[in-house]
């Protein structure tokens, strides 16, 4: 009898453990459930707008977001990679391509604004007032003026080259500057070494009392910034919380954050940093 208690005792231990070990592997997936991983831009962080429509989503849902602030193309490789839950982006073409890859799920627009061309006041390239920004982009190469590019492969830059490649241009030499930073960066070291540079409308008006570059060419249809919401797909990593992802793009197009997003800016800068372009396709725009 004293052999078969031992037993049982070695048994009933033996079950204790299991059941802790068990619960200590569940609680690490109950935190990663009600937490959201979101990959954005650096103009979008820069702008403002997720401190406002962060806290919105979390008080609805109860969900925390843990923001991640890079290039759009980083932002995107980065949900792709199954490395976040879900990804605001505002490069097209990339986001189509993942989407077509299976690695992202249902792009859906949530707003748009533009980018504009600014530079300094003097104006040595001439392209102030300009109706296309390729000619005002030939402009500012052909007489060397300098350009600081972001560089660093985010929607601003993807913008940047296809106006380039328009112009039948490749960018080199002393003039043109690459910063490989963030869009508030970029312009601190435009204004600094008073340079031409492209930045969405957001940034330029969230910045614009720190610099002193004033827009020069504007309102080109290639210079239209969307701005997407895409969920990770479940298959691109074993941590994506999917459900968090939907809940989070859902959020972006409800009533209550294109309302949000109607009026964020015209307070503080007056005019709206963005238009709200829920239920919206590329072509309606």
């Amino acid at each position: 009898m004293g052999a078969l208690a031992w037993a049982w005792r070695r048994l009933a231990r033996a079950v204790l453990l299991a059941g802790a070990l068990l619960t200590g592997l569940a609680e690490p997936s109950a935190a990663v459930s009600i937490t959201v991983i979101l990959a954005t831009t650096t103009s979008l962080q820069d702008s403002g707008l997720l401190d406002v429509l962060v806290p919105m989503f979390e008080k609805r849902t109860g969900l925390t977001v843990k923001t991640i602030s890079v290039g759009t193309g980083q932002a995107l490789a980065l949900a792709a990679r199954g490395e976040a839950d879900v990804t605001l982006a505002h490069a097209p073409a990339r986001e189509r391509k993942y989407v077509d890859e299976g690695r992202l799920l249902r792009r859906r627009l949530v707003m748009y604004n533009d980018f504009v061309l600014i530079g300094p006041a003097e104006d040595p390239a001439a392209i102030r007032g300009l109706h296309q920004a390729v000619d005002a982009m030939r402009r500012i190469a052909v007489s060397r003026s300098r350009f600081v590019s972001r560089g660093d492969r985010s929607g601003t830059h993807t913008i940047e080259i296809a106006l380039w490649q328009q112009a039948a241009i490749e960018p080199r030499g002393a003039w043109y500057i690459e910063s490989g930073q963030g869009m508030g960066q970029t312009l601190a070291i435009a204004d600094d070494r008073r340079a031409y540079t492209l930045t969405d409308r957001a940034t330029w008006l969230a910045f614009r009392k720190r610099i002193s570059l004033p827009i020069l060419v504007e309102k080109d249809r290639p210079l239209l910034n969307l701005y997407s919401v895409l969920e990770v797909a479940p298959a691109s990593g074993p941590r994506v919380n999917a459900a968090g992802g939907k809940a989070f793009a859902d959020f972006m197009l409800s009533s209550e954050a294109q309302a949000a997003i109607k009026v964020f800016g015209e307070a503080q800068y007056g005019q709206p940093l963005f238009v709200p372009a829920a239920g919206k396709t590329d072509a309606d725009l």
